[in-house]
C-alpha cells in the first residue's frame, strides 16, 4: 500500500479547529477553536439540547426511537469536523438515522448551522468521547461506523490516543450488527497500516477489499471532505479500508 503522507504537524480536518467540550477518554484537545459567532452560539445552546444524546441515564433498547421518525438503520460517524460528509449522508438517506460524535465546540456549532438550514430530522449528536458512546449503545444496534481523516497522533508516544485501539475494536464490533460494517479514511501511511494491523488480528471483523481499487478509490457516493479534498490538491492519496462484522 501507498499513501502519500501529509505534513504530520498539521491538524487534520476531522476534528476542526475547536475546544474540546469533553477533552477526556478517546479524544486529545489541542488548540483553541475561533470565537464562535452570535448565531453559532445560539445554536449551541438551544438545538443542541434538544439533538444531543444523553448517555448518563440508560438508553433505550432501540436507538431508532431517539430520532424524529424511527430510523431503519442507525449509522455512527466518529469525529465527524465540518459536518460535510454527515450531512451529505443524513440528506442522501432520510430514513437512515445518524449520529455525529465531536468533541470539538466549532465543528459542532458548523453541523448545527446545517442541520437548522436543511431542516435535518435524521441526526443526533453527542459532544464527547467515542468509546462511551460505543459502551452506551445497545448490543447490534449500528449498522455502520465510519472514521474519515482522524488524527493520527505521529508521535509514537501518543499512538495510545489513536480512536483505533483493540477495545475500541471490540466495542464496535460489540455495537455493530452482524454484516455490518467499519469505514476508515486516512492518507497516513503508519494510521492505515496500524488500522489494518488491529482489524486483520480482530476475530469479529474481514477486511472486504479484492482489488487494489477498493482501497484506492472511494466507495460509491463518498462526500469528500474538506480536508480529503485539500489532501488530493496536494498530492496527498487516502485509503479507504472497508471492514465487515462476523456474523
Amino acid at each position: 500500500m501507498s499513501i502519500a503522507t501529509r505534513d504530520p504537524t498539521s491538524r487534520d480536518a476531522s476534528s476542526d479547529d475547536g475546544v474540546a467540550i469533553q477533552p477526556h477518554g478517546s479524544f486529545f484537545g489541542r488548540r483553541k477553536g475561533h470565537k464562535l459567532r452570535s448565531r453559532q452560539a445560539d445554536l449551541i445552546e438551544h438545538l443542541l439540547p434538544r439533538l444531543a444524546l444523553d448517555i448518563a441515564s440508560p438508553g433505550p433498547p432501540d436507538l431508532a426511537v431517539v430520532f424524529d421518525a424511527p430510523a431503519a438503520d442507525i449509522r455512527l460517524e466518529i469525529g465527524f469536523g465540518g459536518g460535510e460528509h454527515l450531512i451529505a449522508e443524513a440528506r442522501a438517506f432520510p430514513k437512515v438515522g445518524f449520529i455525529g460524535c465531536e468533541p470539538y465546540v466549532n465543528g459542532m456549532a458548523k453541523i448545527l448551522t446545517q442541520i437548522e438550514a436543511h431542516n435535518i430530522g435524521n441526526i443526533r449528536l453527542f459532544a464527547g468521547d467515542a468509546a462511551e458512546l460505543l459502551a452506551f449503545a445497545p448490543r447490534h444496534s449500528l449498522a455502520r461506523i465510519d472514521l474519515i481523516h482522524p488524527d493520527p497522533w505521529p508521535k509514537r508516544r501518543h499512538w495510545k490516543r489513536r480512536f483505533v485501539q483493540d477495545a475500541t475494536v471490540a466495542a464496535m464490533a460489540r455495537a455493530l450488527k452482524p454484516h455490518g460494517e467499519f469505514r476508515f479514511v486516512s492518507d497516513i501511511n503508519d494510521y492505515c497500516a496500524w488500522t489494518l494491523a488491529h482489524l486483520s488480528r480482530s476475530p469479529d471483523f474481514i477486511w472486504t477489499a479484492e482489488r487494489a481499487s477498493d482501497w484506492r478509490l472511494p466507495w460509491v457516493d463518498y462526500t469528500m471532505t474538506r480536508y480529503g479534498a485539500k489532501a488530493e490538491r496536494e498530492g496527498r492519496h487516502a485509503a479507504y479500508l472497508r471492514f465487515r462484522k462476523v456474523g
